[in-house]
């Protein structure tokens, strides 16, 4: 009887081919892999297939694919109405591209929700900066004067915005930014989200969970798929 898809698949160091992500542990969170490497071909190869890495320092490099996977729509983005009138007040000025190790150092300096520590070590903070050289990863920065107050960071492919992490200084930063990111994907022709893990936080905004295969199915679509602005290619917005 094959049995290899009840452990966790090991992955060379240096010849990275993930398994498919359908082959993921049926447990929380969907462990598919251990090790390989987080080099901007493997991290682009990974994204594309379902599957980001998540491990906290001292461990080797984990690789995940959930069943089910939380995703947003742009189009079903949900704002309440005192976020709305939040953002109507311009309380905050908002950014993108302009502060990307900032927000990832802001992002590792908070623990992710339920976990005693920071998951983003040093070397995933060397691997997302690389991606953001290639203009693959990129960040939403939300300020008040010339304070980063919130923001958040991801990775786009095709028409699909794979989201990573999000940090808030003061009330509802990180909110701000995210509304801000879902209207220009919708603006700039972005089909998908990717939130990897559902949280009421994300939940409150639009956020739906699917099964895993239609997640995929959805990856081989947008992917490949081009999208109607290539905005991230300037770093001269404000």
């Amino acid at each position: 009887m094959n049995t290899s898809h009840l452990y966790p698949f090991l992955l060379d160091p240096q010849d990275v081919v993930f398994p498919r992500a359908n082959l993921a542990l049926n447990e929380p969170n969907g462990l598919l892999a251990i090790g390989g490497n987080l080099s901007a071909e493997t991290l682009y190869q990974a994204y594309q297939q379902g599957i980001f890495p998540w491990y906290n320092k001292g461990e080797p490099i984990l690789w995940w694919s959930p069943d089910p996977r939380s995703v947003l729509i742009p189009e079903q983005l949900k704002v309440s109405k005192s976020l709305r009138k939040l953002i109507r007040k311009n309380i905050f000025t908002i950014t993108y591209d302009q502060a990307f190790q900032q927000v990832i150092r802001a992002c590792s300096s908070v623990p992710r929700e339920d976990q005693g520590g920071t998951w983003i070590t040093d070397e995933m903070l060397q691997a997302y900066g690389n991606l953001h050289q290639r203009g693959i990863a990129h960040s939403i920065e939300c300020w008040q004067g010339d304070k980063l107050v919130g923001g958040l960071y991801g990775v786009a492919i095709g028409q699909v915005f794979f989201g990573e992490s999000m940090f808030s200084k003061v009330s509802n930063a990180s909110k701000v930014a995210l509304v801000y990111l879902v209207e220009q994907l919708l603006n700039w022709g972005y089909a998908l989200i990717d939130c990897q893990i559902e949280s009421a936080h994300l939940n409150s905004l639009g956020a739906v969970c699917i099964k895993r295969n239609e997640f995929l199915t959805h990856l081989n679509r947008y992917c490949t798929a081009e999208v109607k602005s290539k905005a991230w290619l300037n770093k001269d917005n404000e």
